[in-house]
């Protein structure tokens, strides 16, 4: 048996020893108080605002005010509680944020100096003061004074006492109020968590000649926050919203604890403008449990009008001009592959009309016998009405491309020429393809193109694009002279 489940067996049973304990005003109440409402907003950057309404009843003067289930990656510095029913009557004197929850680490902590009875697993009880409980030991003093060392992980139950006061079952906010009128009064709270994040995830699948395309947009909500929400409102902002840095490593989470729920069916989703951001708002509510992904439809169409192309970019990336280049062989990197590309636009007139939130993009196409298989996956970045969407999707099979320095000359100590020449090759067995090749002129920003063998377009202060036809089974070649003219 593990250490961990081990533990987790020893917390289980010291539970049920320990029997009902009797409330104080330090204690968590045994039932929350029933939710009024619940309303969370998840932004891209893993966080959420959590607004939380319910009905306590209040003592008139000062008193104490326990709210419970809330998240466990709460940002304690962010939280606010005010009463909607007597706001000017009722006020805040002191708020706590207690988490010193009841685990077997809590437990044997507690109990330091304190008679506790361990069963081991061949059914030998120890009973003795504790000593201590840290690093998976119990260490005991017997009554006749002798000092035993056990292995938690091989102990079968340990029994306490009591529930030693200031343990509670669950993260608890913990409020000293001020009230005039007492009575049954509507709470607000307000808290930011960690933990919470959500994204777009698109299917697409490219129609037969790749003219036209269908595309299915899923919200992808995943809580880690350590509470489930339940029949909460749920808003989604889409956009860059400034957050610092969280205070403490205790907001992290585990991503390998998420467990994919099945999609519901789809709801309606409302969207608008908010602020400088976009607002996905589910129309109907939904429950988001802990440790769990849920996935909603929020956009759907089919027959939007698409495009495919290819791109053979040997002269690789770009880092700007940092300096005049007059290193021969800079800027060959031997580049072979041709990349496959999708192209559609996101506005009404391309047939989408839609805002699309950044995400990961999954693009099929059907087989012969009508089953859908992945050719690309990709992401987007935040992509507003009107706009145009361009994926890599792979490196075609049948395409090739070679790119070669034929000349290279320094003809003053501040002007150099050289010549390229860029073969593209079409294995394909039939159907002639446009291939798009971006060049990028390296060695400084003042250059021009001496000769081309094809037509060129001038893409900016850095880049030219050449875009040749080349058959079946054939060849297309480009050459081109560039000079360039450093400063003296």
């Amino acid at each position: 048996m593990s250490f961990q489940r081990g533990l987790a067996m020893i917390f289980s049973l010291a539970l049920l020893m320990l029997g009902t304990v009797g409330s104080t005003a330090q204690d968590t109440p045994d039932t929350p108080a029933p939710a009024d409402g619940v309303s969370v907003t998840l932004y891209n950057q893993g966080s959420a605002l959590v607004l939380d309404r319910r009905t306590f009843t209040l003592t008139a003067g000062e008193g104490t005010l326990d709210f419970t289930d809330v998240a466990s990656t709460i940002d304690g510095t962010s939280v606010s509680i005010a009463s909607l029913t007597d706001p000017a009557g009722t006020s805040v004197i002191e708020q706590n944020y207690v988490y010193d929850l009841v685990d077997t680490s809590a437990l044997l902590t507690r109990y330091i100096d304190q008679t506790i009875a361990v069963t081991m697993g061949d059914g030998t009880v120890y009973t003795g003061i504790l000593l201590s409980g840290a690093y998976g030991d119990v260490i005991l003093r017997q009554e006749d004074g002798q000092v035993v060392v056990l292995r938690a992980a091989e102990a079968r139950d340990i029994r306490f006492p009591s529930l030693p006061s200031g343990l509670i079952t669950r993260p608890t906010l913990r409020w000293l109020i001020s009230s005039a009128a007492g009575g049954d009064q509507q709470m607000e709270l307000r808290y930011l968590a960690g933990g919470m994040a959500w994204t777009a995830d698109y299917n697409i699948t490219l129609g037969e000649g790749n003219a036209t395309l269908d595309v299915n947009g899923w919200v992808t909500v995943t809580n880690n926050s350590g509470t489930t929400f339940n029949n909460a409102q749920l808003k989604l902002v889409a956009g860059d919203v400034n957050r610092l840095p969280e205070p403490s490593a205790d907001m992290m989470y585990d991503e390998g604890m998420v467990m994919r729920a099945q999609a519901a069916p789809a709801p309606a989703v409302e969207q608008r403008e908010f602020f400088e951001y976009q607002l996905y708002e589910i129309a109907r509510r939904v429950t988001l449990g802990n440790n769990q992904t849920k996935q909603v439809e929020f956009v759907s169409r089919a027959g939007v009008p698409a495009t495919t192309f290819y791109v053979y970019d040997g002269s690789g990336p770009f880092y700007g001009y940092g300096y005049p280049i007059s290193d021969q062989y800079y800027g060959n990197f031997g580049i072979t592959t041709v990349g496959s590309y999708l192209s559609f636009s996101t506005g009404a007139d391309g047939g989408l009309d839609a805002d699309l939130p950044a995400g990961r993009v999954r693009v099929y196409q059907k087989d012969t016998d009508g089953a859908a298989l992945l050719i690309g996956e990709n992401s987007i970045g935040h992509t507003p009405n009107g706009e145009q969407v361009e994926l890599y999707l792979g490196n075609a099979f049948d395409l090739v491309g070679e790119r070669t320095q034929t000349d290279f000359r320094i003809i003053s100590a501040n002007v150099v020429q050289e010549t390229y020449e860029i073969r593209l090759r079409n294995r394909k067995d039939s159907g002639s393809v446009e291939i798009r090749v971006p060049e990028t002129l390296y060695r400084w920003s003042n250059w021009e193109i001496l000769n081309s063998s094809a037509d060129y377009t001038k893409l900016d202060s850095s880049r030219i694009e050449y875009r040749v036809q080349v058959p079946a089974q054939g060849e297309t070649v480009i050459t081109y002279t560039v000079q360039y003219s450093f400063p003296q």
